[in-house]
């Protein structure tokens, strides 16, 4: 630890004369290979395939696993390195091949220089056969000692970085470092941990068992590399260049084998340590950490997107079936928007989405500068939004020519949303209907009540013309399938109740009516809780009679006078909605 807390330069230097002992005692190893100074060399005939009869084999490839995984330390230390870019491919390389050679080759050197008995019950065997015992005692204890400062010297660096993006607790505080680069704070807490971990596994079942629950985690780490590798190379984007190439089958195999690998050594562990895995993956989502501008993740939906929207647009459409309300809100001022903004959530959560268009004249912006706080308001709540600006004299032209060119995306709008106040230019707005007609887009006129606004976010009473004399339930012809389905979203959204009403002028009359509407109800699934209301009155008489609403829903024709729907508001003296179907939405879908 003192090593390690002077600086990693004075630590770098002890590890080159530590490896100048590993390599002697390597040397003193060999050379018993040879009959020197009165030796007699390797002469045990090895046993080419033996069995595991105290534990079994993958038990002790999680105690050998550890052992190797010091190759990785490069990457710890890549904010020291003067060009990590080229310096950790080559180290890591480079020690798994110069490991691999010297572990085979102690592995051949062991078979021929001792009985399998010898093996199993003598623990110095190669200190007793080696050249010069004593060299290889100190290259055992050099390479001990370079794994624990290697660990001393690699662990704070993480922590640092961990504290700097703000992952870990006391941030803050972990995150400081001296001037020279050393994370002072980190170092004490890893150095704590690691002897407190030390302990515990002496007191417990020794080192043995501690160093299987290590090889889980170090095998998540290596899966976790492999798959991003693979999803890397899946996604085929232009910015994965590696200057390596390997086939797309070697992560994969990477990334099954230690998954596999983990559950032959222990199940219990594995299992434990993928929720612990899991577990700070969704602390670390949560945390919306925002270090770089992009990842994988990224890359790996809108490539799944793009594979998504080309197979959909081979298959048959089935807009009745898929449609969920995507809401195009033309607005020329941020105002505007904020005003709406508790019924486009209760008209689009869980799963619709709202396309904002912002237009305004030459020069003149500043009403809409705040647009996308709005945008991110809906984001934030769970729905899909999207702002765009136009810069555009006349609003009527923006919002046909935003119209044209949005109706031909994948995530098309399907519904125009309109306020209607009393102070609405109204030819401006029948333009704006007018014109969606041609575009197969439904229509949403809201008109708030002034003072009492959406109530209690409740009650809705939609509104059914009448139907007679066939009484045949076609909602296509009856521009109701909007209505059925937005006041539906509105209910559950707000827990409220729907009220289905009718006016009718005889009792024969209201006999089908109720029959229709109760028809309506069940053939498109509306809560249970839905009321049917008939009345032998007029329409405007009918209107007086029905109960209270904090919003009223009604049919909005092909050629509609705006002048009767702002007479319709003061009569109900309550908040309205007018809907025309777009076409391609249905109730009894």
């Amino acid at each position: 630890f003192a090593i390690a807390y002077v600086s990693i330069q004075f630590a770098t230097r002890i590890q080159f004369l530590i490896l100048a002992v590993v390599a002697l005692s390597l040397v003193s190893v060999f050379l018993a290979s040879f009959p020197l100074a009165g030796r007699v060399g390797l002469t045990v005939t090895p046993v080419l395939w033996g069995s595991f009869g105290q534990r079994p084999f993958w038990a002790t490839f999680a105690v050998f696993f550890p052992a190797v995984t010091g190759i990785m330390a490069g990457i710890s230390l890549s904010g020291n390195l003067r060009d990590p870019r080229r310096s950790i491919p080559l180290g890591t390389m480079g020690a798994i091949g110069v490991t691999m050679a010297i572990y085979l080759a102690l592995a051949i050197w062991l078979a021929r220089a001792a009985t399998s008995d010898e093996l199993l019950n003598t623990s110095t065997i190669m200190v007793d056969k080696a050249f010069v015992g004593w060299f290889v005692l100190a290259g055992m204890l050099g390479a001990t000692f370079s794994s624990a400062l290697g660990s001393l010297v690699a662990a704070p660096r993480v922590m640092h970085a961990l504290a700097v993006y703000r992952i870990v607790p006391y941030s803050r505080f972990f995150g400081q470092a001296t001037a020279k680069g050393e994370p002072r704070p980190a170092m004490f807490a890893t150095a704590v941990t690691g002897f407190v971990a030390l302990l515990i596994a002496l007191a417990g079942g020794g080192l043995d068992q501690v160093a299987e629950i290590i090889t889980m985690f170090f095998l998540i780490t290596y899966a976790m590399l492999n798959l991003v590798v693979l999803f890397e190379q899946t996604l085929s984007m232009v910015s994965f260049r590696p200057t390596f190439n390997i086939p797309r089958i070697v992560p994969f195999i990477g990334m099954s084998g230690c998954l596999f690998v983990m559950f032959l050594i222990n199940p219990t562990f594995s299992l434990v340590a993928s929720v612990l895995v899991l577990g700070v993956y969704g602390y670390l989502v949560r945390r919306n950490l925002q270090t770089l501008p992009s990842d994988v993740r990224s890359g790996l939906f809108t490539s799944l997107a793009e594979w998504a929207v080309k197979r959909s647009s081979q298959m048959p459409s089935a807009n009745e079936r898929t449609w969920k309300p995507m809401v195009l809100v033309p607005v020329s001022s941020t105002g505007e928007l904020t005003g709406s903004y508790r019924f486009l959530w209760a008209m689009t959560s869980p799963q619709g989405g709202v396309q904002t268009l912002g237009i305004y004249p030459p020069g003149e912006m500043a009403p809409l500068k705040d647009l996308d706080l709005m945008t991110q308001a809906f984001l934030n709540d769970g729905i899909y939004a999207q702002a765009t600006l136009l810069e555009e004299s006349d609003f009527v032209d923006g919002v046909r020519a935003a119209t044209q060119v949005l109706r031909r995306t994948f995530f098309r709008p399907n519904v125009l949303f309109l306020p209607l106040r009393p102070d609405s230019d109204l030819a401006q707005l029948q333009q704006l209907v007018d014109k969606t007609a041609a575009y197969n887009m439904g229509i949403v006129l809201l008109a708030r009540h002034p003072v009492i606004e959406l109530g209690r976010e409740q009650f809705i009473n939609v509104w059914v013309s009448n139907q007679g004399p066939d009484w045949k339930l076609d909602l296509r012809h009856s521009n109701l399938d909007l209505a059925i389905l937005l006041a539906y979203q509105l209910a559950q959204n707000w827990r409220g109740q729907i009220n289905l009403c009718m006016a009718v002028g005889d009792a024969a009359t209201e006999t089908r009516a109720k029959a229709y509407l109760i028809e309506l109800k069940t053939m498109a699934r509306m809560p249970g809780n839905t009321q049917v209301l008939v009345w032998q009155a007029n329409f405007e008489a009918a209107l007086a009679l029905a109960p209270r609403a904090d919003l009223s829903s009604f049919g909005l024709p092909r050629n509609p006078d705006l002048l009767f729907c702002q007479r319709i508001v003061s009569l109900v003296d309550g908040s309205c909605v007018f809907i025309r179907d777009s076409g391609d939405e249905s109730a009894l879908a």
